[in-house]
């Protein structure tokens, strides 16, 4: 008889992966969490040159290059309003690595791990992967989280709890207010607080501050990547840092499991942090407009939506058999219900594609609503 790790048993493949193989060839992807635009010119010169410089060739330093943690801590106290130690920083490869890191150096057998419902897939099944307790919170109407809800969840089993700001998959962004209490309460119940922060740059309503910024006591670690800020997501390379004591827990998975980022990856994401930053900017303002479209559609067809502030997602309330009717029609969303239980009603749609597209895929959600409706 095969025997396969109890934890794995308990993890499937990912709603969204489902999705995309059931469809069509030429169906429409607002399912796809990746922005459309190329990746920056210059950091894709700067992995040429290092690749013909002979300079990525080489395993780098467990953490990376010296020169990419240091942007990384520039960028920090740059953006974000607190001061990291080049290393305290662990390059990695992608956001999700980060993630699972964090996690496994963290959570202990049946140990809870708290995070926000609906929520991105990967909080639910890295926890299962750590021998962890899944504890999903509930989100509020405007689909952010409540600090008071984390806090009435926490026990003496609880580990850690996730914030994710801006959102996937409900493009919410949490107020200062909210990320202060989140440290606080880190503070108090000496539990960890992962922030993932991949989605920063794309904050059309309001401000990104980090708990970190609030933390004084080490119990707040910070995941980021390149990966939607830059256009990044095939290069694979984020980061987290934390407090030297985390760090070096974290380091003792990544060293194992991965050994290093790709060095290529590594000297496009320095030049990325250090270059210029209009693409950054061009990519929030084409969003924001997109973003905009979609809302009036979704009013036009009966839709209720949370208002998405950041990211480049929109949730809204569908009626029963409504992704069933679009997905048949040729356009892909993905399930509410596929990022937690409370996701069930809603559907994320994904508006990282161009405009004449979205337009299209807004007609056919419209055919598909009144067909439903009817």
């Amino acid at each position: 008889m095969t025997r396969f790790s109890e934890r794995v048993e308990q993890v499937s493949i990912s709603g969204i992966r489902e999705v995309f193989e059931a469809a069509g060839e030429d169906a429409i992807n607002l399912g796809l969490g990746q922005p459309d635009f190329p990746t920056p010119d210059h950091a894709r010169e700067a992995a040429v040159e290092a690749i013909r410089a002979g300079k990525a060739d080489a395993y780098t330093s467990n953490k990376g290059t010296e020169s990419l943690r240091e942007a990384i801590a520039e960028k920090h106290a740059r953006d974000n309003d607190f001061d990291v130690d080049p290393n305290d920083v662990i390059a990695t490869s992608g956001g999700s690595e980060a993630l699972h890191i964090a996690l496994e150096a963290h959570v202990n057998e049946g140990e809870e791990v708290l995070f926000p419902d609906p929520g991105f897939v990967s909080y639910e099944a890295l926890t299962h992967l750590a021998g962890g307790t899944p504890k999903p919170v509930e989100l509020r109407e405007d689909l952010t989280m409540d600090p008071d809800d984390v806090e009435a969840a926490i026990t003496d089993d609880t580990a850690a709890f996730v914030v994710n700001s801006p959102a996937n998959p409900t493009g919410a962004v949490q107020s200062p207010d909210d990320m202060r209490e989140f440290a606080r309460i880190a503070a108090e119940h000496d539990v960890l607080c992962v922030s993932d922060e991949v989605y920063e740059k794309q904050v059309f309503d309001g401000e990104h501050r980090s708990p970190a910024a609030f933390d004084d006591t080490g119990n707040v670690v910070v995941v980021n990547a390149c990966s939607k800020a830059y256009s990044m997501t095939g290069w694979r390379l984020g980061w987290v840092t934390g407090s030297n004591e985390r760090i070096e827990r974290m380091l003792r998975v990544h060293q194992y499991a991965q050994a290093c980022a790709s060095a290529p990856a590594q000297y496009a994401a320095e030049a990325a942090l250090t270059g210029p930053q209009e693409p950054v900017a061009e990519m929030r303002e084409a969003f924001e407009e997109r973003r905009d479209v979609l809302l009036a559609g979704f009013e036009e067809m009966g839709l209720a939506c949370p208002t998405p502030k950041g990211a480049f997602y929109a949730m809204p309330k569908v009626p029963d058999g409504w992704v069933e009717e679009v997905i048949d029609r040729g356009v892909i969303v993905v399930p509410g219900d596929a990022f937690g239980e409370h996701g069930d009603g809603y559907a994320r749609i994904s508006y990282a594609t161009d405009m004449e597209t979205l337009k299209e895929a807004i007609d056919i959600m419209a055919e598909a609503t009144a067909a439903v409706k009817a």
